[in-house]
């Protein structure tokens, strides 16, 4: 899991759900393997956000699964099209 992915969930739970949601993500964010953004992975973010016209987080999301070999899943309409990427 990139670590902006994080930030990200986090600060949206904060803002819309209750406490035990928020403790009930972190919980199982702290057992994930969570992936720093090195110089590697923030090139291929850039490309990636160019080429597909993605956010700067959004990009290092989807670039973190692909040089993971992960699947992303996703309720986010901004990866449709992507290959490897699942909205359910």
């Amino acid at each position: 899991m990139p670590s902006v992915v994080v930030y990200e969930v986090q600060k949206k739970l904060t803002l819309t759900s209750r406490k035990t949601v928020i403790d009930h993500f972190l919980s199982h964010a702290l057992r994930a393997k969570v992936v720093a953004l090195d110089w590697n992975l923030a090139g291929i973010a850039a490309g990636i956000s160019i080429a597909h016209r993605l956010t700067m987080a959004d990009a290092i999301i989807y670039a973190t699964a692909r040089e993971y070999g992960a699947q992303l899943i996703t309720a986010d309409p901004d990866f449709g099209g992507l290959p490897g990427v699942i909205i359910p």
